[in-house]
């Protein structure tokens, strides 16, 4: 009985034995080597078309023109082009918070109606797709009292943040050819609009 027993012990413990050293030797049967590292798509730079997202990332569901930031940059750069064309000498204008004009209310978009109005300006990454996008930029510190026209501190304007899926382009890992990059998926806050709130008060 004691020798069945004896047996039966070595046997388990040499069975643990023998799947340790396995599992060290698969860890060290090569250095530097990544196992455990999943499937990367690396593409060159005549795969990936200017603009465009790589194909690995494109499906019906996945359609990035969903997003107000991303519509609205054609509108934006035609705007710039006509200014352009125009020849408007002008400086850049540091932000300034407008007067309501009620007037011409029904005639604006709704971030000039707006008592926490806000403009549009193109963010650009190049290591980003999309590369081009509208970021919402708030015109007053305070909000336009609907009363005077004219800006009040006793309100706050914030921005509205949209979380926004984006591919964020990388180097492909070693040992991928020279040149090779590969696209990652990140999600960033993006500005879309401004609101008016109550100042934040200390206790």
């Amino acid at each position: 009985m004691c020798v069945q027993v004896c047996v039966n012990v070595c046997g388990w413990l040499g069975a643990l034995a023998l799947l340790s050293a396995l599992a060290l030797c698969r860890c060290l049967r090569r250095p530097g080597a990544h196992p455990h590292l999943p499937h990367v798509h690396c593409y060159s730079a005549g795969e990936l078309q200017d603009g465009e997202a790589p194909a690995h990332f494109v499906s019906r569901s996945l359609r990035w023109d969903h997003y107000v930031p991303v519509q609205l940059v054609p509108q934006l750069e035609r705007l710039q082009d006509e200014a352009r064309r125009r020849r408007r000498r002008r400086h850049h204008r540091e932000r300034a918070c407008p007067a309501l004009q009620l007037r011409a209310g029904l005639r604006s978009e709704p971030n000039e109606r707006s008592i926490s109005p806000w403009r549009y300006r193109i963010d650009e990454d190049e290591n980003r797709y999309p590369r081009k996008l509208a970021f919402a930029e708030c015109l007053c510190d305070g909000c336009v009292d609907v009363k005077t026209g004219r800006e009040t501190t006793s309100l706050n304007s914030v921005a509205i943040h949209q979380t926004m899926m984006v591919l964020r382009r990388k180097p492909c890992p070693r040992p991928s050819g020279p040149g090779l990059v590969t696209f990652e998926v990140d999600y960033i806050k993006v500005p879309v609009g401004c609101t008016c709130v109550l100042p934040r008060t200390g206790r």
